[in-house]
């Protein structure tokens, strides 16, 4: 029954070698427990440069992804901000929790269900919370505990800086909505410690530097690059407007894909905004890739300078990717593209054998829950939905038959006759996806051939796809269901 614990001796790892202390009798602590620190980003593409973007200007994250593993095709459940985070924390799939939207709460539906932090909190570890790690609305809920999950921590942290002072500075693009879904801006005065997530980064590091008797799991999550995109002037001066380009595609690329894929998020392309708007929107996102880059080195260099490196495990994950234009015109998230559902991870295992080398199996964000605890030696409730990633953390390369799913509710678009669950499935080469169970539309793509699934084989596939297609529908219907839930939906806000 979820909520129930059970206390089990780790399994001792010849790569892990830190973690092999057995537990001390009746405490539930190991004698050499690792601790954790938890980085969360809001919003954060698969744009950084330890991923292949020639753009983002990334060394920090770089640094951890060279001293851990990164995973290059990991995949969230659903790519909006609190379902998401609910899976991943939970290490559930949103048909589980029955999250799908920004309004409803986990344990609604399992009151008892044990998170990340409740595990850790269980076997003794000090557990803490500075900024975003469940939903927040951004940036209305800066300052505050947003749509957090008292239980999942001992003590939490809510910075606000300058950037809640000076929302009145923010140009916004389309006036017509609030500045927390359109595209909008600012570069601001000040430097980094008067921004909120330099406030949260420095909170951190206090932490991190204080004393303490026992392990620690500390959750960090930063707001940036959520709109509206603030950071200091500096960083927009790293990227020159004429050094940045809007994303290609061929004419016609919308027509061979079905209308509920852009139903909600995206119908009119780039928001029917101008090039040099574009462009400006371009660089205000990538600046504040950078600025948060510099808060994750801050954490970085205080776990070296602390001595805490070779005995704290680092993960670094994003809710879920972002569009910066994709596909003639698409921005933000909450698409079933590869640049929606994709998103960054990087683990690193003090110790482990695959740190240093990226993985390019195909992943999925429930891992996260059961791969985090089982290299900390603790004990996770029965029926998590994901797969303990650590035999990829020793040997990156190794056979890993694994797909990943990812599904989003369409709320009512004036496009649509009623909502719309679409559902994917991502193998090494195929992408498939369907709206309403293929009443509404299929998708298929073939990643060898067009990793920008610019050609939607699935309208008039030859035996390579029709096979594709008969292999990975029913491994989908397997982990989603497709069904519109009966719980009431509201995504009418980001």
């Amino acid at each position: 029954m979820a909520g129930h614990l059970e206390r089990k001796l780790p399994v001792l790892r010849s790569t892990l070698p830190l973690f092999t202390a057995l537990l001390i009798a009746g405490s539930g602590l190991a004698s050499d427990k690792p601790n954790v620190l938890f980085i969360a980003v809001d919003d954060l593409a698969p744009a950084l440069g330890c991923l292949g973007d020639v753009v983002a200007q990334t060394p920090h994250i770089d640094r951890l992804a060279a001293t851990g593993v990164c995973f290059e095709r990991a995949y969230n459940q659903l790519p909006l901000c609190n379902p998401t985070r609910a899976s991943v924390m939970t290490g559930l799939r949103p048909d589980q929790i029955k999250v799908y939207d920004l309004d409803r709460h986990f344990r609604d539906e399992l009151p008892d269900v044990v998170t990340l932090p409740q595990a850790f909190q269980k076997v003794g570890y000090d557990v803490s919370r500075v900024g975003k790690l469940y939903h927040y609305n951004v940036p209305a809920s800066i300052g505050t505990d947003g749509f957090d999950d008292p239980p999942s921590w001992q003590r939490t942290f809510n910075p606000k800086g300058r950037d809640k002072a000076e929302e009145s500075l923010i140009f916004n693009a389309e006036p017509h909505r609030k500045i927390s879904a359109a595209l909008s801006w600012l570069a601001a005065d000040g430097e980094d410690g008067e921004q909120t997530d330099g406030l949260i980064a420095q909170k951190a590091v206090e932490i991190l530097s204080s004393k303490r008797d026992r392990p620690f799991f500390l959750g960090v999550g930063f707001f940036r690059p959520h709109t509206p995109y603030v950071a200091p002037k500096k960083y927009f001066d790293l990227y020159p407007l004429e050094s940045l380009r809007l994303p290609w595609a061929p004419p016609g690329d919308r027509d061979d894909i079905p209308t509920a894929a852009f139903a909600h998020n995206c119908p009119v392309p780039h928001y029917n905004l101008e090039r040099p708007v574009l462009l400006k929107a371009l660089q205000a996102y990538y600046a504040c890739v950078s600025f948060i880059d510099a808060q994750v080195g801050r954490l970085l260099d205080c776990l070296d300078e602390q001595g805490l490196a070779d005995n704290t495990i680092v993960v670094l994950w994003s809710d879920h990717g972002y569009h910066l234009g994709e596909h003639n015109g698409i921005w933000q998230k909450r698409t079933l593209f590869e640049q929606s559902a994709r998103s960054p991870l990087i683990i690193r295992v003090p110790g482990a054998a695959g740190n240093g080398q990226p993985c390019r199996r195909v992943v999925e964000f429930v891992d996260i829950y059961p791969t985090v605890a089982a290299a900390a030696g603790v004990a996770v409730p029965a029926g998590l939905a994901g797969k303990d990633l650590g035999p990829l953390l020793s040997t990156p390369t190794t056979a890993w038959n694994s797909v990943a799913v990812t599904q989003v509710l369409r709320p009512d678009d004036d496009r649509l006759d009623s909502m719309v669950m679409g559902c994917s499935i991502r193998d090494a080469r195929w992408r498939y996806t369907e709206w309403a169970s293929g009443k509404q539309g299929i998708e298929l793509y073939d990643h060898y051939a067009d990793p920008m699934e610019f050609h939607n084989l699935a309208i008039t596939p030859d035996e390579a796809a029709k096979q594709a297609m008969r292999r990975l529908r029913p491994l989908l219907r397997e982990r989603a269901s497709g069904n519109v839930p009966t719980v009431p939906v509201n995504q009418k806000r980001l």
